[in-house]
């Protein structure tokens, strides 16, 4: 089962808005056993929307449009669909009635080009809109199925769940799909790979395994496809089984699990309690670890000492290991570590301090040098880094270094 993804719209071509709606439709097919051939995005030209479609039900089985649907001159969907399936546009007496409702609602007036939202082609279901004004349609070609849906992400999402889902469950009979998504840290994807190439080499033809790394994160996503949904389980459960005890430790959790919900998952469950003291990441670690819900049971707070004052007045960083040391040094993560756990008297304490860049480097600590310092009840790890020169990413991957550091030690 083939499919297709036109998204419609000058706004995407140029840049104006990223198209997260191919995203969000490909993760819902790829969980329905559909295989999403190719994602399209053309101007809003009649001409290029029949061609897309055109091309695009010549290889797929299903085809789905989003945007171009709405009171203004450009969204010409719906007249396009009409002229490439041979059909005209009729009136649609339940359209109108919730394009009236939600006006009314607003306390806007209805006017023509509102009124016009309700005329869709006659040969098409109307996929009513719970969300907003513009209906979507449903195009049975023969065998094969076009769906055309507004391009306003909620709208979209919506209309896919209550109506466009539901009936291609109905209409197809989908393949039995099972994933299942390790996580790791610390690790880089070669390495990993080198590990792990016999349990990859024995996989069978209908299981894959794919690496999606990210900053100081890969997943290691295991994919099997079949008929029988109980054999599939048990396949894959005895291929994640392998894998995790051949990486041991490096695997922190299935699934979404980020590392930062891990480990506060660690920090409640052993009853510690944690702060931190930043400096090149500027709260960033705060910031990951207060998105968890229930924080406050173990997350006292954290210091933002960026510069040398702030590290002596705040965290009792003595003058003499700053200009001897630097404060991109051992000794001072060191001490950074001391005033953070004296300050808010906790359990566990991160302290980070480094060149995030892109200037500021040296010969003997070059922009990328970050130092990380961890305590767990009293035992104290601090790590020198060698990121690269990229001041974001050093940021984003000193955390996650961080995060997986406390993690090691906890563990």
């Amino acid at each position: 089962m083939l499919a297709e993804i036109i998204t419609i719209g000058d706004e995407i071509l140029i840049g104006q808005i990223i198209d997260t709606n191919s995203a969000w439709i490909a993760k819902e097919f790829n969980a329905l056993g559909i295989q999403l051939h190719q994602i399209t995005s053309v101007s809003d030209e009649a001409s290029h929307i029949k061609d897309a479609v055109t091309k695009a039900l010549m290889s797929n089985d299903i085809v789905l449009l989003t945007g171009g649907l709405g009171p203004t001159k450009d969204d010409i969907t719906k007249q396009t669909l009409c002229e490439l399936f041979g059909t005209r546009l009729v009136f649609d007496e339940t359209a109108f009635e919730n394009v009236k409702e939600i006006f009314g609602k607003r306390g806007f007036p209805i006017l023509e080009t509102n009124k016009a939202q309700a005329m869709l082609p006659e040969n098409c279901t109307p996929l009513y809109n719970t969300c907003g004004t513009a209906p979507g349609m449903w195009f049975d070609i023969g065998d094969k199925i076009v769906a055309s849906m507004p391009g306003v992400p909620y709208e979209m999402k919506a209309m896919m769940t209550e109506s466009v889902l539901p009936r291609l469950k109905n209409q197809f009979k989908f393949p039995v799909i099972v994933h299942r998504t390790l996580q790791t840290a610390g690790a880089g994807e070669s390495f990993i790979a080198e590990k792990i190439k016999d349990i990859e080499s024995s996989l069978p033809k209908h299981i894959k395994l794919a690496y999606l790394p990210a900053l100081g994160i890969v997943r290691l996503r295991l994919t099997g496809k079949g008929d029988d949904a109980t054999l599939l389980n048990s396949e894959i459960d005895t291929y994640a089984t392998l894998l995790l005890e051949c990486l041991g430790n490096i695997v922190f959790g299935e699934g979404e699990l980020s590392l930062a919900e891990h480990v506060c998952q660690l920090l409640k469950s052993k009853s510690k309690t944690l702060a931190l003291a930043e400096s090149c990441t500027g709260g960033y670690v705060s910031s990951l670890i207060v998105q968890v819900p229930g924080c406050s049971e173990y997350f006292m707070g954290s210091t933002v000492t960026y510069s040398y004052q702030a590290k002596e007045d705040v965290l009792d960083v003595k003058h003499e290991t700053l200009t001897i040391h630097g404060a991109v040094s051992e000794p001072c993560v060191d001490e950074m570590l001391n005033g953070v756990i004296k300050r808010y008297g906790t359990d566990c304490a991160i302290a980070i301090s480094g060149i995030a860049g892109p200037d500021g480097g040296t010969l003997d600590k070059p922009v990328g040098t970050i130092y990380i310092g961890v305590i767990v009840n009293e035992k104290k790890i601090i790590k020198r880094f060698q990121f690269e020169k990229n001041r974001i990413r050093n940021i984003e991957r000193a955390a996650m270094s961080a995060l997986n550091l406390l993690r090691l030690e906890l563990l």
